[in-house]
């Protein structure tokens, strides 16, 4: 269950890359936000609006251009002793996108999931350490015939189960799952995060949960942020979002998605959003401001009057 506690703090973050002499990509540019412990915040946008950046500036796999990342009170991209950089390591993992891709093909099931428990010394003796992976297997819904298997034995759903029992087996308090479910099966997604969502309540785990499929995030989010090139445009509760979108290019992504009724489909309108109408100049002070509670958007600070004329009833 989320709490009021912040467990993650991002502050100012940036990651921009050099592409050649003169290119500069601001993949990510200037976001904060926080994540309460137990909850699932969920991060959506376009592909290449930098939310997978995001994800991965934050669990370190990028050092950051600027900005802060403060996990449980302690700044993530500070120097850090070996020791220091290993606990964190076990605290916070990630579950990736291509379970295929990021499982070693030439490693064994049992070897993958107890690597981390290996490198952290959590087993006393290979009893302990084959008792662990059994559990760990399944904890996810496989079994222990399953340990002496490789990962092409296995479909794509049973290969993320085997990546979520990976990220499991350090016992972390924070998963940052990055689109975990989009190379997956319709029929197979619902099976993984309903998985995820269980492990959760038993665990006691936080996620950012990061993906393009905004009726999935809805099912298992808290609250949720959406991006645009490299921005944070809008971060609000769950329903709330879907209910009462605000900044115009979270109301044309809600617009597209489409519903099993064909009087609505036939009917629907999609909205386009048009960047034009938010070419800023330096006088219109623009940030990320509350509109109603729990409900920020970025805006210029005539927007924000106007949509709280608007919205904030």
């Amino acid at each position: 269950m989320a709490t009021t506690e912040k467990l993650v703090e991002i502050k100012n973050l940036k990651q921009y890359f050099n592409i050649g002499k003169a290119n500069e990509v601001r993949a990510v540019n200037d976001i904060s936000f926080d994540i309460y412990r137990g909850e699932t915040l969920g991060l959506v946008g376009e592909s290449g609006c930098g939310k997978s950046t995001t994800g991965r500036t934050i669990i370190r796999l990028y050092d950051a251009t600027d900005g802060e990342v403060i996990f449980d009170g302690v700044n993530v991209h500070g120097k850090k002793s070996k020791a220091e950089l290993k606990e964190f390591n076990r605290k916070m993992q990630m579950i990736f996108q291509d379970p295929q891709a990021s499982l070693n093909p030439r490693m064994k099931v049992s070897d993958i999931i107890a690597e981390g428990i290996d490198i952290h010394g959590l087993a006393k003796s290979k009893e302990e350490r084959k008792r662990r992976v059994v559990e760990l297997l399944e904890t996810v819904g496989l079994n222990k015939e399953h340990a002496n298997r490789y990962p092409h034995e296995f479909s794509g759903g049973q290969r993320q189960r085997i990546g979520i029992a990976r990220a499991l087996a350090v016992e972390p308090e924070f998963i940052i799952a990055d689109e975990p479910i989009s190379a997956l099966d319709v029929s197979i997604q619902a099976q993984v995060v309903n998985l995820m969502k269980k492990l959760q309540k038993e665990k006691g785990l936080t996620y950012l949960f990061i993906a393009h499929d905004l009726s999935m995030v809805k099912y298992i989010s808290d609250r949720i942020g959406v991006m645009y090139f490299g921005k944070l445009v809008e971060l609000a509760p769950a329903d709330e979002l879907y209910q009462n979108p605000i900044h115009p290019y979270t109301q044309s992504l809600l617009s597209a998605i489409p519903l099993p009724d064909p009087n609505y489909e036939r009917n629907r309108k999609r909205k386009t959003y048009n960047p034009s109408v938010h070419q800023y100049t330096e006088g219109d002070d623009v940030q990320f401001r509350e509109i109603k509670p729990g409900h920020f958007v970025q805006c210029s600070l005539k927007e924000w009057e106007q949509y709280k004329a608007q919205y904030a009833k």
